[in-house]
């Protein structure tokens, strides 16, 4: 699980970095509302945890502005403020839930685990595309009654494939949604478990590859 963690306070989002990281999340930590939304955009979270107050871009607008484009990661906002005008603005503006400071950090991933759970309930069980299909539950590609097993970032990359199988999606926009925006991943790294995925794809038989368009990206594509 991913979680974006902005606040201004730099020893506060430190910590709750640490946190997350300790209760086995991967964890991205930004300190202005600007970037805030930049990592909420382009990096693929579960979670993303936001203060209100931050200089560039107030909280609210960040979340404004992912609802705006389409994006539904749940949002959990902090304040300093115990205001009702507060939390309601917030609301308003697209969060899903609130946490006054100072908080208890069981509280707080408490809150979290929650959100996931409501929105694992909106994501489907299997993906597929032509005769390909992807459990989401297990990990598992298959095609007719053959089936491989993939590792967790085979498993980010055709989950993220298949959920936009017609789209050319870079190498960049694969290494911040399956690594991280800070990830020292390179372009190689990308290619070879292409690769992997390619030979897992032949195994099991299936009519589907993953096509490239040089200094573009990869995208899905059948067979003829």
């Amino acid at each position: 699980m991913k979680i974006l963690v902005a606040d201004d306070e730099v020893k506060l989002a430190d910590a709750l970095g640490e946190l997350f990281r300790r209760n086995k999340f991967i964890t991205d930590v930004v300190y202005e509302g600007e970037d805030a939304y930049f990592y909420a955009k382009n990096g693929d979270y579960d979670v993303i945890i936001l203060d209100v107050m931050m200089p560039k871009m107030d909280g609210f607008e960040v979340v404004s502005r992912l609802r705006q484009n389409k994006i539904n990661t749940p949002v959990l906002m902090l304040t300093a403020l115990d205001e009702v005008s507060s939390r309601v603005k917030g609301l308003d503006c697209g969060a899903d839930d609130y946490l006054t400071k100072p908080f208890a950090s069981e509280e707080l991933l408490a809150r979290v685990r929650a959100l996931m759970r409501r929105q694992s309930e909106f994501v489907f069980d299997e993906l597929k595309f032509h005769d390909l299909t992807l459990n989401t539950s297990n990990y598992t590609l298959s095609c007719g009654q053959k089936v491989v097993s993939l590792g967790a970032k085979e498993y980010e990359i055709m989950r993220l494939l298949l959920a936009n199988p017609i789209q050319v999606i870079s190498k960049d926009a694969i290494i911040s949604k399956v690594w991280g925006l800070d990830s020292d991943i390179t372009e190689n790294n990308v290619e070879a478990y292409m690769s992997f995925l390619r030979k897992k794809l032949f195994f099991i038989g299936s009519k589907v590859n993953i096509s490239s368009k040089r200094m573009l990206g990869y995208f899905l594509e059948k067979e003829d």
